[in-house]
């Protein structure tokens, strides 16, 4: 899957890989059986087990009951139908989970791609500005790494954009530490200009797109080639997973409804059905 960390694992796995969804506003739940942990590449340890009770428990996702209707035939004769009956009885997997909001939130703010499929923009610019000096280049070098999947693209030196609600996390990160001084953050309207040549100039979206028409001919010769399921599956989620640590999440109002991230998403859910049928 090209992850390492558990936790993101976990959390993306929930996101992208049910087989039942309902719409993209919704939360689907997945069990986590051999083939997942195939997937996943992780095993249903007790060091899983404890995270995933951890990450039940703070709330980031929930148990869900997979129940399935399974025929038993009894033995006694109905009084009122005079023949045999099935009795439906409901089984649940104990390792059956999905988000919630507080997991989805976490979530966006590694892969901020997926926070406008399920959430409204609010049509507000967030800029965030830092010049920290090169003796305190730990200091940022870590905010560089909290802030990577914020969708934040360089405006103009040293000032960063983002349509994404990530204030009140940046606060959490700095406030009361020594890399405050070094930070201004604002909330804003767009009040005019040209919002295409702004986008390419901030992320780049052409080089993204041809990416993306790469990736799909690589999940053409995925597909095309004999092998088992998984294995192929495991290759479509690798290309996947690279582009999506990489795509700022912008939503429909400034890429528009046909961008090709939209559409890729669209694919892959077919290739699940596919794969994971």
């Amino acid at each position: 899957m090209g992850i390492k960390d558990r936790r993101t694992k976990i959390l993306l796995a929930l996101q992208i890989l049910p087989s039942v969804q309902t719409d993209d506003k919704e939360f689907s739940s997945l069990i986590f059986d051999e083939k997942i942990q195939k997937l996943l590449d992780l095993s249903m340890n007790q060091k899983t087990k404890s995270m995933l009770a951890g990450m039940v428990k703070e709330e980031v996702i929930e148990k869900a009951s997979q129940q399935s209707a399974v025929g038993s035939r009894q033995s006694n004769i109905d009084p009122i139908v005079g023949r045999d009956v099935i009795n439906h009885v409901s089984t649940i997997d104990s390792n059956t989970y999905k988000l919630t909001n507080n997991g989805f939130s976490e979530l966006c703010f590694q892969f901020p791609f997926f926070r406008f499929l399920k959430e409204e923009w609010d049509g507000k610019w967030r800029i965030i500005s830092y010049e920290i000096p090169e003796s305190k280049r730990e200091i940022r070098d870590r905010l560089r790494r909290e802030m990577q999947g914020w969708g934040l693209g360089p405006w103009h030196r040293s000032f960063w954009l983002t349509p994404h609600p990530v204030l009140e996390r940046l606060k959490e990160l700095v406030v009361g530490k020594e890399e405050e001084k070094y930070i201004q953050a604002f909330s804003a309207d767009h009040s005019f200009g040209e919002n295409k040549s702004m986008i390419e100039k901030v992320w780049m979206i052409k080089e993204l797109d041809k990416r993306y028409r790469e990736m799909f001919k690589k999940w053409h010769d995925i597909l095309a080639k004999d092998g088992d399921k998984v294995d192929k599956f495991l290759l479509v989620i690798s290309e996947y997973v690279s582009i999506l640590r990489d795509d700022p999440g912008l939503p429909k109002q400034l890429v528009g409804e046909q961008w090709i991230g939209f559409e890729a998403n669209n694919i892959f859910k077919e290739i699940r059905s596919i794969l994971l049928s």
